[in-house]
């Protein structure tokens, strides 16, 4: 599934959208046709070679690429999002990034100024625009939990035995030698004496040891380096302690001004920290649809805390993605649930067609050092075999020293696993309920689930997704099909993982006709073509005429002679 990027302007198609989104390409026209015409077309045994800019389907710079070195089937579905930080904030480590596979720029508003973030923005639409790449930008809230103030420092070190003092009082000069500034007024009356402290998950641990009125005094348990605005958790007999921490509201006062400002810049997603209900995720689209009407920012859900966890599949209805936040969600549950934890969540995504992405400690090693343990790499190919749509660099690309590096690996990880899975034909057994909410919709559920089935089973090179707002194409990822493929689509939008973009008629031969005159011009041969198409319009007019049962004989043929056309009534549809 996927994510993309969308301002003013003409700008590139990103290859990873989340949902349908207005005109960012190069295509020169849309229709005003309002007839909704849905298929899927599969063609086998092709083989990439020619020139794609001449033509009228529009990839970006590293798809295309992609293509024309490898074919078809060798495209990456999983994404790749790459926080951006010191590091990597220059035009040219953009740029880079961008070259390396890189689809979604984050942008982390715990750390940095508005003037900042708003510069790193301006270099990734630059870079679309000049280059054409295809780079989305999610902005991610610092929501409301416990966390740390700034350091005078970028970093500071806490070693074993230390006293470090964690205050809520606020500081007019630099900070006291060993102190850290919380954001959490209560936190001085909600710790006891004897809780252990954990900061970054447990990337540092203290326990504490005295309280001083709004001080806390603690001695570093485990050794580990400190980072400005890290998360903070106390547990107290093994259990972890929420207290009034609980009754904070998920988005701050300071979060609402950053959600203005990414509604001002035109950001593509947001990214909300520490969700607890799916009312939190429809309160913030309602705030979104009024303060700028006619975008299509997409809100994805951070599922990062136990209240997350108690509320999975509502917020995930709600949302328009979710993110696998593990870091903090380690901090709130036992380590050893954190796998099953994963695997949920990546599950329930999948099954309510939902894009999902992983983050959170993926290559934490290469912050430091220029290769990842080959754990890591395990556990990046274990997000890639659990069909997870994009996986994420956090303080890897942010501030580490081997960012292009680090961007690398996942894609060369991401890139083997899934070719392993082709060879291997290792189908997953997943039960995909349905989803639909009409008959209509439920007819296209069917055909991708099947289009995707065959496509497999047949080893096609690509499919052709016809769809009026990307609804199709979206169902078709759903189904994780082996084949990449390209989307037709009347309406200016973009959907799921497909690798092109191409204009659609109002006829249905026209349209089959231009995709095969436009993939003739990159394609040198194929062997045979399998067309499966359907007019949805056909089903909700016989709906509501029974006495038609079919449509005009020249419609139910395409121009090659191997289209289907369902002319009957649905109760008579074949099987």
């Amino acid at each position: 599934m996927p994510l993309q990027s969308a301002a003013g302007g003409r700008r590139r198609l990103p290859c990873f959208t989340l949902r349908p989104r207005r005109q960012t390409g190069r295509i020169s026209a849309t229709l005003s046709h309002t007839q909704d015409l849905d298929s899927t077309a599969l063609v086998p045994s092709a083989a990439v070679d020619g020139v794609f800019s001449s033509g009228s389907i529009d990839v970006d710079s590293v798809t295309e690429a992609e293509m024309k070195e490898n074919g078809f089937r060798s495209t990456r579905r999983t994404k790749l999002v790459c926080t951006i930080g010191p590091a990597t904030c220059g035009e040219e480590q953009l740029e880079a990034l961008a070259v390396g596979g890189m689809n979604v720029a984050r942008v982390n508003m715990c750390h940095g100024t508005h003037e900042w973030h708003r510069e790193v923005i301006r270099r990734v639409r630059q870079l679309n625009e000049e280059k054409g790449y295809a780079v989305a930008v999610m902005m991610d809230t610092e929501g409301s939990e416990i966390h740390m103030g700034d350091l005078p420092t970028s970093s500071a070190r806490a070693e074993d035995g230390e006293v470090w003092t964690f205050s809520v009082r606020h500081f007019n000069q630099p900070l006291p030698d060993r102190t850290i500034s919380v954001n959490y007024d209560g936190f001085a009356e909600d710790v006891k004496v004897g809780d252990e402290l954990l900061v970054d998950g447990g990337m540092v641990r203290f326990e504490v040891i005295e309280k001083i009125g709004p001080d806390v005094r603690c001695h570093c348990t485990d050794p580990g380096l400190l980072l400005p605005r890290a998360n903070l958790t106390f547990w107290r007999d093994g259990s972890l302690v929420r207290e009034r921490n609980a009754m904070l509201p998920t988005i701050s006062s300071k979060d609402w001004l950053d959600i203005d400002f990414g509604i001002a810049e035109g950001v593509d997603f947001i990214a909300v920290s520490f969700v607890k209900s799916a009312e939190v995720i429809n309160h913030l689209k309602s705030y979104i649809a009024a303060r700028s009407r006619g975008s299509d920012i997409a809100v994805i859900a951070k599922i990062e805390s136990i209240d997350s966890l108690k509320n999975l599949e509502e917020i995930i209805r709600a949302s328009d993605g979710a993110m696998v936040a593990r870091g903090d969600l380690g901090a709130q549950i036992p380590l050893e649930q954190v796998p099953s934890a994963q695997q949920r969540i990546v599950k329930v995504c999948r099954q309510l067609n939902k894009p999902v992405i992983v983050a959170s400690q993926l290559l934490e090693s290469m912050i430091e050092y220029p290769t990842p343990t080959r754990a890591e790499v395990a556990d990046v190919s274990e997000a890639v075999r659990q069909r997870a749509d994009a996986l994420m660099l956090s303080g890897e690309s942010a501030m580490g020293q081997y960012p292009e590096k680090a961007l690398t690996v996942l894609r060369s990880v991401s890139l083997r696993i899934e070719r392993w899975w082709r060879e291997e034909k290792r189908y997953e057994a997943m039960e995909l309920p349905g989803i639909a909410s009409s008959f209509s919709d439920s007819i296209s559920e069917e055909i991708c689930n099947s289009a995707a089935k065959m496509a497999n089973n047949l080893g096609v090179d690509a499919l052709f997704v016809y769809t009026k707002t990307g609804h199709m194409a979206s169902l078709l990822s759903r189904s994780r099909p082996d084949c990449p493929y390209l989307r037709s689509q009347r309406r200016s939008s973009a959907a799921d993982e497909s690798v092109g973009t191409h204009c659609l008629s109002e006829d249905m031969e026209s349209n089959l006709n231009r995709m095969l005159a436009s993939l003739s011009l990159f394609v040198s041969c194929w062997s045979t073509l399998l067309l499966i198409a359907l007019e949805m319009l056909t089903f909700r007019y016989l709906c509501c005429s029974p006495s038609r049962s079919s449509l005009c004989p020249d419609r139910r043929r395409s121009a090659t002679g191997a289209a289907t056309a369902a002319t009957t009534l649905p109760r008579k549809f074949p099987s």
